[in-house]
């Protein structure tokens, strides 16, 4: 057998036994975001400088280099102020912990080279609620007397487009337990809470849901959970669910543009995700029947993948583990050739 007859029968092999993955190795898993039950905000740390203060508020202030001050607890008076050694009344209350740490750093300026100040607050005034996650303006605010959630989320601008649509809500037992029949309490971490659609919150008259807000109150939303398209359709990309649970195959694809020309639409595959794993389950799913209403539509849920594949036979059996040996097979097949 001579070295070229010998190397075309091991490209040949090679090109069948990458041909032959099967299609959980062709579809790698996309980046999915987290449930709604395993993600939340980072610490109250990160949204600090956009908190208001207040009278009443209990502050440190870390400023290097002016030890009469640095580290030192200030409570704001009752009118406004704090009074510092060295630089005397600074006005506090009414403004962001950022912008007092532009304050104090120009006042500071001429008194030390290159003043670097950290305002912290240690203590709140007695009615903060914290909004977390997907909202476009994010923090620490103050109730200021009786206020509902749709006012609260009024002041906070909304919810940012990629948001998802239901809210969930946390509460301190000491100050009850959320007055919605779906409230789950927690004993261990002291606390209630209860997930609430957006839709049924704004759009109804005077909804239970608008609930008047207690101190430290935590709001707090996910951006939305996805489904995603991928193979012989018009577009390949996640699609937000919304406040929806699920979507159907028929409505992915529809936002997907439609089947593609040269789609096999007949041997179609969910790739749904294991949970507690990294793999999916291969669901097989003939979408010709479902269009032609031969069989029912079926549901995508959060993180799935609706994978059509391709009617040509080659398109079929390329895979991502063919795609790597593409190039290699490039340069070795001209050469053969040539021999």
């Amino acid at each position: 057998m001579t070295f070229r007859r010998s190397a075309l029968i091991w490209v040949a092999f090679l090109v069948a036994a990458f041909g032959s993955a099967d299609l959980s190795a062709q579809q790698p898993a996309p980046q999915q975001p987290a449930g709604r039950q395993g993600r939340r905000a980072g610490s109250l740390e990160s949204i600090r400088p956009t908190y208001t203060l207040g009278v009443g508020d209990q502050i440190t202030i870390h400023a290097p280099g002016m030890e009469e001050i640095n580290d030192n607890p200030y409570r704001i008076d009752s009118e406004g102020n704090i009074n510092l050694p060295v630089l005397g009344k600074i006005p506090a209350a009414g403004v962001t912990v950022e912008q007092l740490e532009s304050t104090l750093t120009e006042r500071l300026r001429p008194l030390i080279t290159n003043p670097q100040v950290v305002v912290s607050v240690v203590e709140y005034r007695s009615e903060p609620i914290f909004f977390t996650g997907a909202f476009n303006t994010p923090g620490i605010y103050t109730l200021q007397g009786r206020r509902k959630l749709v006012e609260m989320l009024a002041t906070v601008g909304g919810l940012q487009p990629d948001a998802s649509r239901i809210i969930k809500i946390t509460r301190r037992l000491e100050y009850g337990v959320i007055p919605l029949p779906n409230a789950m309490v927690d004993r261990e971490a002291g606390t209630s809470s209860v997930e609430m659609s957006l839709t049924s919150l704004t759009e109804n008259v005077n909804p239970a849901e608008d609930m008047v807000l207690q101190p430290f109150d935590v709001i707090h939303v996910d951006p939305a959970e996805m489904v995603y398209v991928n193979g012989e359709v018009g577009k390949v990309g996640g699609f937000q669910l919304r406040d929806r649970d699920s979507m159907s195959v028929t409505q992915a694809l529809a936002m997907a543009g439609g089947l593609g020309k040269d789609a096999a639409p007949e041997k179609a595959t969910i790739l749904r995700p294991i949970l507690n794993t990294s793999r999916r389950a291969e669901i097989p799913i003939n979408i010709k029947r479902i269009l032609a209403g031969k069989d029912r539509d079926y549901p995508l849920m959060p993180n799935d993948v609706l994978y059509v594949p391709p009617s040509n036979s080659i398109g079929k059996r390329i895979t991502p583990v063919m795609l790597i040996a593409m190039p290699v097979l490039a340069t070795i097949i001209p050469i053969l050739i040539l021999r």
